[in-house]
């Protein structure tokens, strides 16, 4: 079996600091996608920048991120203020990774090697401790991991960057203070690990979209509890 305190080496990468504008950015939208901040709440820079202990500049930059992905719209002489976030939208955002993730899962069925699962192997027994131990911190980390780890052996480095790019509307945060999302998600990869040793393509197919239902089904009936659909 492999264990937590047997990182491969190869696996021993730092992966590059994110610049404090995407953090806030990441925080800001894992708050609209949650609906911590509602569809017509305003975004005031101050107030933010205080509550995050960082400058007013990358909270003015995340913002005119999220202006471009749509989440905030400027309402003039007022500042930011959130969008409206569907139910549509919701769905639309998961089936998107959905797709990509199968595709990419295809193609990794067709050339994964022995040494690759046993990576993946280990990186979910990173998350299996992690959800041991309520760590939601590790939880989110272990995860990020796995798929980065996973995707990263797929051909086509374009396709797992759209696959990222879509993936930062899933508000990790909600999923690893949910245990038994975390044990969900810990079953899940040893499922796929499975199916890819078993060299099985329907099974991979399976595995890898009930990852999304399970996730869409999550976020909305969270959302359904905020109220904002009602």
């Amino acid at each position: 079996m492999v264990t937590v305190a047997d990182r491969p080496e190869r696996l021993n990468r730092l992966r590059r600091r994110p610049q404090l504008s995407e953090e806030v950015a990441a925080h800001l939208r894992a708050q609209i996608m949650t609906a911590a901040i509602r569809p017509g709440d305003y975004v005031r820079m101050d107030e933010t920048a205080e509550q995050l202990g960082v400058s007013v500049t990358p909270v003015r930059e995340a913002l005119l991120t999220l202006r471009g992905e749509g989440m905030v719209a400027l309402a003039p002489h007022r500042g930011y203020v959130v969008t409206d976030l569907s139910r549509l939208d919701v769905e639309d955002l998961f089936w998107l990774q959905g797709e990509i993730a199968v595709k990419l899962a295809l193609r990794i069925s067709e050339i994964v090697t022995a040494e690759q699962l046993a990576d993946l192997e280990w990186c979910n027994q990173r998350l299996r401790a992690a959800v041991a131990g309520h760590d939601v911190a590790a939880i989110q980390d272990a995860e990020f991991e796995f798929h980065r780890v996973h995707n990263h052996i797929a051909p086509g480095a374009k396709l797992a960057w759209f696959l990222l790019s879509v993936a930062r509307y899933t508000p990790a945060p909600l999923y690893a203070a949910d245990q038994e999302w975390g044990e969900v998600a810990v079953a899940s990869h040893d499922q796929l690990i499975a199916a890819y040793r078993a060299d099985d393509r329907d099974a991979v197919v399976r595995a890898t979209r009930a990852q999304f239902t399970d996730g869409v089904a999550r976020l909305t009936k969270h959302l359904e509890q905020t109220g904002i659909w009602d």
